[in-house]
């Protein structure tokens, strides 16, 4: 595994003419590397809760947080880079602003939990493949538009009024629409007095 990750390494930056990196970023050939990422993700979070279920058998929020960091290692592994860095960024915290592969990777632990745990009634396999095909298709869908957003914003709006009464991001820009002006415009008399009160007085 190492010498894999040392050959490829060595191809995108030390590559003749860029050669390497060019043919990774054509637009196809990225678009079958992200599902195959994508399919490999799904792998993770199955084996992550399976594990854990093994060891702790009525353990759900272990199991969760399993597959959950098994899923997106290193994204949240980005945040401890951080705290030895010392550098506190949290628009890039996955934890606080979590991108879409880091919220689908809580979403499926929270499926396969349920799933070993035999409260949905549908077999491992067909669960493992039908978030495969939705994480594939979501992603190489959201590279081909050059997308960073995420696709279950509007059921996440629906449940954030269903739990608190009111859609994500709706009072925020309802209180920036009444808020009074920061700084009214200025009159020409107003500039000329200001003009006059910073000239230095003569001795």
């Amino acid at each position: 595994m190492c010498f894999f990750f040392s050959f490829f390494r060595y191809l995108i930056f030390f590559c003749p003419l860029n050669l390497f990196y060019k043919c990774v970023a054509f637009l196809p050939v990225k678009l079958v590397l992200v599902a195959m990422k994508e399919v490999v993700r799904t792998r993770k979070i199955a084996a992550g809760v399976h594990h854990a279920h093994h060891a702790y058998h009525h353990g759900w929020l272990i199991m969760v947080i399993t597959g959950y960091v098994k899923g997106s290692g290193v994204a949240l592994m980005s945040n401890f880079e951080q705290l030895l860095r010392g550098v506190w960024k949290p628009e890039t915290n996955e934890v606080l602003n979590m991108s879409f592969p880091t919220k689908a990777s809580l979403y499926g632990a929270i499926l396969f939990t349920l799933q070993e745990a035999h409260l949905l009634p549908v077999s491992k396999s067909m669960l493992i493949c039908l978030f495969t095909l939705f994480m594939a298709s979501t992603k190489a869908f959201m590279t081909a538009r050059h997308s960073h957003g995420s696709p279950v914003a509007l059921i996440e709006s629906w449940l954030c009024h269903l739990l608190f009464g009111s859609p994500l991001g709706i009072e925020d820009a309802h209180d920036h629409h009444h808020a009074a002006p920061l700084s009214p415009t200025k009159t020409k008399e107003e500039l000329s007095e200001g003009t006059r009160k910073r000239k230095p007085k003569k001795e």
